[in-house]
């Protein structure tokens, strides 16, 4: 995040805490914003890489979960990036933009994931840079989007998940029918922001991560890299592996996941009446003291406690007693994902 950035958000009633932007002034009411109305964000917590040269979407799609071959302007692709354990060390939206192929990820694992990446070049024709301060990053949520982003940049991503839509100096990614991860040059950003919040409300970053946990879209960070199968943070139910395509590290572990069907954990939706936060372990009487998952996510939920994402295992959901933190934590209640799983996995 830029400083000429940081000060105009500032000067809009921003606040900040750990380079992220905490509040507008009322966080209670802008998570319940969130939930039932039209919302804007800050997104300069979600980092940027950029590849270019002539191998660049080669490369890629060597290392990541998902097929980049026929990846075009008009269309992103979900993916995750494994250790050779099958492990995922990041989860990615990939897009196109002119001859670049740019990779969106949290930017907390950003610069380790980054210089992973970079060791495997080798003699590719492929450079890898961060992207950050090349695109001001906002989300868009809530009923009356799609219209708002048509009005305000002339941007109209077709329907459908995934689709983009391009322009000189911006272009956005449908996330849901009222849902948009907007991308602005700087210099276009602050005219963009003031005309969107005319009519969007402006919210704290944790309420975008609270939009994403309520998705049921998992982000990877630092507490859970390294930590998950991409099937146990339901990536194939996101459309975010192909079991068609070429090798990639992981490949091997990821796919004989998939068709030996020895998948004992996935990723539930739950509350909790507590503060939850990423990586804390969760646990059931099946188990005992031995931990039966992990929080992959977690978010402040409107009204109170916290909503998360936890990966565990199927029994211990089906028993319907886990614990938070120890065996004797909150309790956790469970709601229905927002999207199908697989039936080996229910």
């Amino acid at each position: 995040m830029t400083t000429h950035w940081t000060d105009f958000l500032q000067s809009c009633g921003a606040r900040f805490s750990d380079g992220r932007i905490s509040d507008f002034g009322d966080l209670p009411g802008e998570l319940m914003a969130a939930r039932n109305d039209l919302v804007l964000a800050d997104l300069s917590h979600w980092g940027l890489i950029g590849f270019s040269g002539e191998e660049a979407q080669t490369f890629l799609h060597g290392q990541i979960t998902n097929d980049l071959r026929g990846l075009v302007p008009d269309r992103a692709v979900f993916a995750a990036y494994c250790s050779a354990k099958g492990r995922m060390l990041a989860n990615l939206l990939v897009f196109k933009r002119g001859d670049d192929v740019l990779v969106m990820l949290p930017e907390t694992v950003r610069e380790t994931v980054q210089k992973r990446l970079t060791m495997f070049i080798l003699r590719a024709k492929v450079k890898a840079r961060n992207a950050g301060e090349e695109w001001v990053r906002l989300g868009l949520s809530g009923p009356g989007a799609e219209a708002l982003l048509a009005a305000t940049s002339g941007l109209l991503p077709a329907a459908g998940i995934m689709a983009v839509a391009q322009a000189d100096s911006a272009f956005a990614v449908r996330l849901g029918s009222e849902r948009f991860d907007i991308f602005v040059s700087p210099e276009k950003a602050p005219s963009l922001w003031e005309k969107l919040a005319d009519k969007a409300r402006p919210v704290s970053s944790g309420a975008w991560d609270w939009l994403m946990v309520d998705g049921g879209i998992p982000s990877v960070v630092p507490e859970t890299q390294d930590q998950f199968v991409p099937q146990m943070a339901n990536m194939a139910d996101l459309h975010g592996i192909s079991f068609t395509k070429g090798c990639y590290p992981g490949q091997e572990i990821v796919a004989r996941t998939q068709y030996l069907g020895k998948q004992k954990r996935r990723m539930y939706l739950a509350h909790v009446e507590t503060e939850a936060k990423a990586g804390e372990p969760v646990f059931s009487p099946e188990f005992g003291v031995q931990s039966a998952g992990m929080v992959a996510n977690a978010a402040p939920a409107p009204g109170g406690g916290s909503d998360l994402l936890v990966v565990m295992q199927i029994s211990s959901f089906e028993g319907g007693n886990v614990r938070l933190a120890s065996p004797d934590g909150a309790q956790l209640a469970f709601r229905p994902l927002p999207y199908p799983v697989a039936e080996s996995a229910a």
